[in-house]
This record gives C-alpha cells, sequence and structure tokens, in this order.
C-alpha cells in the first residue's frame, strides 16, 4: 500500500545567520490528519524551521512543497493565505484592543469597510472561542486578560483561519489542566478534519498522549523521524540530548541530612493578603527543597509573593532563622536573604537586551561595585564567570545579550541573578517552565546542590512529576488555603490533584 503525499513536505532545508549553521539539510513531512510532534533541546533549529514554514525566514537552501506545489513563502501574511496558521510560544496580541479585534486582526487590516460592526465581530468571535470550551468576553480588552486566556485568544485567532498546516509552539504552558483538555479536543477534531498539525512541547505527556509521529532535531540536524509508538519517552528524550540523562531527578534529601538540618530556616505563620492568600502557615528546614503544588489560580505564585514583599501582607509573620522580618517592599527580602523567580522569565526574570554579566550584577551591585558606590566591571565580570561556570552556562563569553541565549541558559541567568545576592532562602516559580528536557535536568541537579549547601529552596510547579520526583515534601493550596502537605514518600499524583481539588481531607490523601 502506497503512502499517501504529504500534505507539507520540506525538503534539504539550510539556514545560517552570520557563521552560526541552525539549520543542515533538514527533512520534515507532515500527513494531513495527523499531530506531529517537533521535538529537540533550545537550541536545536526547531523555531527556525518553524519561521521558514510560516515565511518569516527564508532557507538558504532546499525546497518548501505544498499540497503538491512547491512554494516560496515570502511572509506571515502569504503563509495565512496558503493556509498555514503559526502560533508562537511568546503571546503577540495588541494589549489595547478587543479579544474579538485580535482574533479578526487580520480580516480588519485588510477591509475596506468605513465602519466596524462591533456586534457582529463579538458574535462571531464567541462562536470561535466556543469551539475551544471557553466563555472569555468577545468584547474585553487583552490587557485585562490572564496569561492562560491571551494563549487561547492566541489560538482562537489562528483556528480562525482556512487552517490546512496548524503549528504549536508550547501551547499549554500557560494553560490549566481543564484549559489544555479543551485545547487538545479542539486539535483532534481539527486532525478528524484532515488539518496537519505540527506540535512543539517540551512535555513527554503530551507528546505521547496526543501525537502520531515526531521528528527530533539535534544541532540543526534531523537525527530521528517515525512513529511515537515505536519508542518510549526515554528513548526520545536520548536522541533528543544525544545522550543518556541518567538520573533525571538528583536523589532526595537522605533522612540523615534531614535530621541534621532539622532547623527551619524559614517560618511562614498566618500570612494573608486578605484577597488571594488566606492565613497560610508553614516551615522550610534548611537544606530541603520544599514543592509547592495546586490547580492555576489557587494563589500558589500570590502566596511567594506575600512572603517576599511583592503583595502587601494584611496579615502574619515571617521569620527568617529565627528572625522576624518586617519586609514592606521586595528590597527588604532581597536584603533579608530571601530571593524569588518569576514565573515570567522574559517580563520579569532577565533584562533580554542586556549582557549576561549586567544581569546576573543587577540585584547585588553592592557586591561589584568600590567603597565609593563606583560599578566595577572588571569585579562584575569575575561574578557572572564564577556564577555561569557553577551553573554550567553555556555562552560564547558573559557579554553577550541575554536574548540571544537558548531557554534553558536564559533560566539559568535568572538563578544567577538571585544567587548573586546570596540568599538564604530561594522562592522558584516554575524554574523550568519552556525548558527542554536536558536543561530542565541540569537544574533540578543545581536546585538539589544549592540545597546540600544548606540554602532553603521552594519550588512552585504546576508540573506533578516535578513536585514528586524533585522535592522532599510537598504542601497543596487550594483557593488560597493549605490545603494538605504531603511528605515524600507519600506524594503520587492523585494525592497531590485529590487535595488541589477539594476530593479529600489532608488526612485521608495521606492515609
Amino acid at each position: 500500500m502506497s503512502t499517501p503525499a504529504a500534505l507539507l513536505e520540506l525538503r534539504g532545508i539550510a539556514k545560517r545567520f552570520g557563521a552560526s549553521r541552525a539549520l543542515s539539510g533538514v527533512d520534515f513531512s507532515l500527513q494531513a490528519g495527523e499531530i506531529h510532534a517537533l521535538c529537540g533541546e533550545n537550541g536545536a533549529g526547531k523555531s527556525t524551521l518553524m519561521n521558514i514554514i510560516d515565511g518569516i525566514h527564508q532557507p538558504d537552501e532546499g525546497t518548501i512543497v505544498l499540497r503538491g506545489d512547491t512554494v516560496v513563502i515570502d511572509g506571515p501574511a502569504h503563509a495565512m493565505r496558503l493556509g498555514i496558521g503559526l502560533v508562537h510560544q511568546e503571546i503577540a496580541l495588541c494589549a489595547d484592543a478587543t479579544v474579538a479585534e485580535n482574533i479578526f486582526m487580520p480580516e480588519i487590516n485588510t477591509g475596506k469597510q468605513a465602519w466596524m460592526n462591533f456586534s457582529a465581530l463579538n458574535t462571531r468571535a464567541a462562536k470561535v472561542l466556543a469551539r475551544l470550551g471557553q466563555d472569555i468576553d468577545p468584547a474585553a480588552f487583552v490587557r485585562d486578560l490572564s496569561i492562560s486566556n491571551q494563549q487561547l485568544v492566541e489560538i482562537a485567532k489562528a483556528l480562525t483561519l482556512d487552517c490546512k498546516v496548524l503549528i504549536l509552539d508550547e501551547p499549554t504552558a500557560a494553560l490549566t489542566d481543564n484549559e489544555s483538555a479543551a485545547l487538545f479536543k479542539v486539535l483532534h477534531d481539527l486532525k478528524a478534519q484532515g488539518i496537519g498539525i505540527i506540535y512543539i512541547s517540551h512535555r513527554m505527556a503530551e507528546i505521547f498522549t496526543h501525537c502520531d509521529r515526531a521528528t527530533v532535531l539535534r544541532d540543526g540536524r534531523n537525527v530521528h523521524s517515525g512513529p511515537l509508538a515505536e519508542l518510549t519517552p526515554d528513548e526520545l528524550v536520548r536522541r533528543m540530548v544525544g545522550r543518556d540523562l541518567g538520573n533525571y531527578y538528583p536523589p532526595k534529601q537522605s533522612t540523615n541530612a534531614a535530621d541534621t538540618n532539622a532547623g527551619p530556616v524559614l517560618e511562614v505563620d498566618g500570612i494573608a493578603d486578605d484577597d488571594r492568600v488566606h492565613g497560610i502557615s508553614f516551615t522550610l528546614k534548611r537544606g530541603e527543597i520544599l514543592g509547592i503544588a495546586g490547580l492555576m489560580g489557587a494563589g500558589r505564585s500570590e502566596l511567594a509573593e506575600t512572603i517576599c514583599g511583592l503583595r502587601p501582607a494584611r496579615r502574619g509573620q515571617v521569620r527568617l532563622n529565627g528572625k522576624t522580618l518586617a519586609i514592606r517592599k521586595y528590597s527588604d527580602a532581597v536584603r533579608e536573604g530571601i530571593a524569588y523567580l518569576s514565573e515570567d522569565r522574559k517580563a520579569a526574570g532577565v533584562f533580554l537586551d542586556l549582557p549576561i554579566a549586567q544581569n546576573i550584577s543587577s540585584m547585588a551591585l553592592r557586591r561589584v561595585s568600590s567603597a565609593m558606590g563606583l560599578l566595577q566591571r572588571a569585579t562584575e565580570h569575575r561574578l557572572a564567570v564564577q556564577l555561569g561556570a557553577k551553573l554550567n552556562l553555556k555562552s560564547d563569553g558573559v557579554a553577550i545579550e541575554v536574548s540571544s541565549l537558548s531557554g534553558g541558559n536564559q533560566q539559568k541567568v535568572a538563578i544567577a541573578k538571585l544567587l548573586a545576592t546570596q540568599p538564604a532562602v530561594l522562592l522558584m516559580d516554575e524554574p523550568t517552565r519552556g525548558v527542554d528536557v536536558g536543561a530542565k535536568s541540569e537544574i533540578h541537579h543545581i536546585l538539589r546542590d544549592l540545597a546540600d549547601q544548606g540554602v532553603g529552596v521552594v519550588v512552585i510547579s504546576s508540573e506533578l512529576p516535578e513536585i514528586i520526583g524533585l522535592c522532599d515534601r510537598a504542601l497543596v493550596i487550594r483557593e488560597g488555603r493549605l490545603a494538605g502537605e504531603l511528605a515524600h514518600d507519600e506524594m503520587t499524583e492523585e494525592a497531590l490533584l485529590r487535595l488541589a481539588s477539594g476530593l479529600c481531607e489532608p488526612e485521608e490523601a495521606m492515609a
């Protein structure tokens, strides 16, 4: 039986940026009615390949064949007319326009009507959003939406096209489980209609549950393409990173170490902001990694922000090494030894347009300044090199801009920036979001090394396997309150979800 002709074929695609070769003779094919995973570490060439399909970049070599015809895609607008829709990982909506205006922006830009029929536009937008199982107000301004709802608007915008090829780059990174389930239902409906979907994700569970085939890029070259049924997750990861990762998660804190470091480094007593956080108490032992789990919107990030002064605490106390702290703003927390990593790396974690060295020193200027307060660039450089080496930062030197780094290395710069403050406690909000599996494993080991050195580490994560695999204990937050606590040998996805969703009381989950 002959193989059906591909909906989309890329043959021998090559692309250089200056002296750097991003792609070398890449072949890729997409069938109609399939979900095809495109896998690889950050920097492997996935984004470059997708930008070539979308017409953002032109290949230096190679051919693109769409539905049997050789095409030259000379820009995103041309790609749209050809039936290619690309949803980028980074949200690119107009914040001061409505949901409906954003969804139909391409149509509005090419329209010739003197007056806009906003009622009809909102009605059409509501129908598109309903396909995603959402009741987002089409008349709402995008700036007023949560990040997850903005991501859904991006996806809805792509679905308004007469799509033949839909490209999704990490579409569930900011979505709840329910929102993700609604999205996958739509994707399978589109697949049944004969649409070909290219799916980029670092989440192995999503890839193996929903994708039919996988193509793996490494260092700009094809290293594998075939049905996912023929691979295990470990085999796929091995092809992506070119090596066996060994222990993906580092060993947990031993019982003896836990006894040695039994004293709490951080004590939180009845902390509340009277909005999203309602009287939460817990302790963090020296040298342990404490996980904080819960459904999106449960108040996990808000708890960390209230502890470190990014949100005003109306009630409660925070004690560090037995000392009660007066934290009114974030700089107070940093000065006392508490540092926070935001879940939004590019907006609040790093300065993309500044060099690595300036990023790393930005919260610890006194360490790199003279007694007269003058910045000493040589000292700044040495600090950046030292912390970069500690975190195995891969770069062409600490003078290059952070924007040129892969997602995993950008995250390492964000962590190095915190370490420059010499913290006693690290509050890490989604520390591995948007990074590839190899970088995730490295960050896990970095956090364990820091804990072993006596730093108290709190990890907030929406990925339950990460909580279970990395953390020594886990707190579960529900509706801004502590729903329960689980020891490392009590943590299962079921136990965490039952506490997070309110299906059981803490005693029942830990029984």
